[in-house]
C-alpha cells in the first residue's frame, strides 16, 4: 500500500498545491509531525493546522497561498511553504526576493501574536518560516540542503533570540542522500526524496523503498496517487503549469519589443499587461505576484481596473 506504480503519471509533490493537499489532510497528521520535527530538530508531540481550508477546486475560482501554517504543542507556530518555481530575482544570483519574502511572512506571523492577547514580549511563542525549494539559494554551502538562520551578533555569532528562525530545504542539494542506504537516511531525508523524486520514474524503486521504511510516508503515497489520478487536481495542475509558461512567453516578448521602448519600461508594461490577463481568468492574486513580481497593491489596483473585467 502507498507504493507508486512504476508506469503511473505522478504529479510533483513539490508543487505548492500538492505539497498542501498532502500535508493538511486529516490522515497526514503524524507525518506532519514528524516532519516538523526532523526540520526543527526537535521532538514535536502534537500539531494543529489552521489553514486547513484546501484551496477552491475549480480552475477558474479564485485560491488563498498554498503554504500549510500550523502550531505544535509547545505552541510554538510552523509555516511551511513549498517554492517550485523560481521566482523573480535580480541576476546577482543571491535569490535576495526569495530570502526577502520568506523573511516577510516569518515577521508578520510573529508580529500577530499580541493581537490574539499576548501581552509580553518575552512570552510569544517561537516561530518558524520553513521554505521547501526545488532549487539552489545557498551554492557557497554545498554540504548542506536544509540551512537555518536566527538572530544573532554579526561580529561573536552570539545568540540574541531564538524566537524566529527561517528554515530553507534545498530539494536540489539531495545528491549524497540518494547514495544513502534508505536504513541510514533520516525522517527528513527521506520526505525531501518523496518530495523531490516522487513524480520521476527513473527514481520510482528508490521512492517506494523510501515509503516502505515509514508508515507516514505509505499514507503520504496513497494520498500522492489519490490526488494524481484526480482529474480536477489534473486540470487544476495544467491550468497553473500553462500560466507559468504563458508568463514566461509573454515577458520574453515584452523585454523584445521593450529594445525598441526602452528595456525597463517594456519589462514594466509587460507585467502589467500579463498581470491583466491573469486576472481576468480568475488566476490567484498570490500566483500572480509570484510569477510577475508586482506587489499586492499593484495587483488589486488592476483588478479594480475597467480592462481587467473577469472572464466568465
Amino acid at each position: 500500500m502507498g507504493l507508486l506504480p512504476m508506469d503511473l503519471d505522478i504529479l510533483p509533490p513539490s508543487d505548492d498545491r500538492v505539497f498542501k493537499l498532502i500535508l493538511t489532510s486529516p490522515e497526514a497528521k503524524p507525518g506532519l509531525i514528524k516532519l516538523i520535527a526532523g526540520v526543527i530538530g526537535r521532538n514535536v508531540l502534537d500539531v494543529v493546522v489552521h489553514n486547513n481550508e484546501l484551496p477552491p477546486g475549480d480552475t477558474e475560482e479564485k485560491a488563498e497561498r498554498f503554504d500549510v501554517n500550523c502550531k505544535i504543542d509547545d505552541g510554538s507556530q510552523i509555516n511551511l511553504e513549498m517554492q517550485a518555481s523560481h521566482i523573480k530575482e535580480d541576476l546577482d544570483g543571491h535569490h535576495n526576493n526569495l530570502k526577502g519574502k520568506s523573511v516577510y511572512y516569518l515577521t508578520d506571523l510573529h508580529s500577530s501574536q499580541p493581537s490574539r492577547g499576548v501581552r509580553r514580549y518575552d512570552r510569544l511563542a517561537r516561530t518558524y518560516q520553513v521554505t521547501f525549494c526545488s532549487y539552489t539559494v545557498f551554492p557557497n554551502l554545498p554540504e548542506n540542503y536544509v540551512n537555518s538562520f536566527s538572530l544573532r551578533h554579526d561580529v561573536t555569532g552570539e545568540l540574541l533570540s531564538d524566537a524566529v528562525h527561517v528554515i530553507f530545504v534545498e530539494l536540489s542539494k539531495l545528491g549524497e542522500i540518494m547514495k544513502k542506504p534508505v536504513k541510514e537516511m533520516t525522517v527528513l531525508d527521506k520526505w525531501a526524496v518523496f518530495f523531490q523524486y516522487a513524480q520521476d520514474p527513473r527514481y520510482r524503486e528508490t521512492v517506494n523503498r523510501v515509503i516502505e521504511s515509514e508508515e507516514v510516508l505509505t499514507v503520504a503515497g496513497e494520498l500522492l496517487m489519490s490526488i494524481s489520478q484526480n482529474e480536477r487536481e489534473r486540470a487544476i495542475f495544467r491550468s497553473r503549469r500553462k500560466f507559468q509558461t504563458d508568463y514566461a512567453s509573454d515577458m520574453a516578448t515584452a523585454e523584445d519589443n521593450g529594445r525598441r521602448i526602452g528595456r525597463a519600461e517594456g519589462r514594466a508594461e509587460g507585467r502589467m499587461e500579463i498581470a491583466q490577463n491573469a486576472l481576468r481568468k480568475r488566476i490567484p492574486i498570490e500566483d500572480i505576484m509570484d510569477i510577475t513580481g508586482l506587489t499586492r497593491e499593484e495587483v488589486e489596483q488592476l483588478a479594480r481596473s475597467p480592462q481587467s473585467c473577469i472572464e466568465k
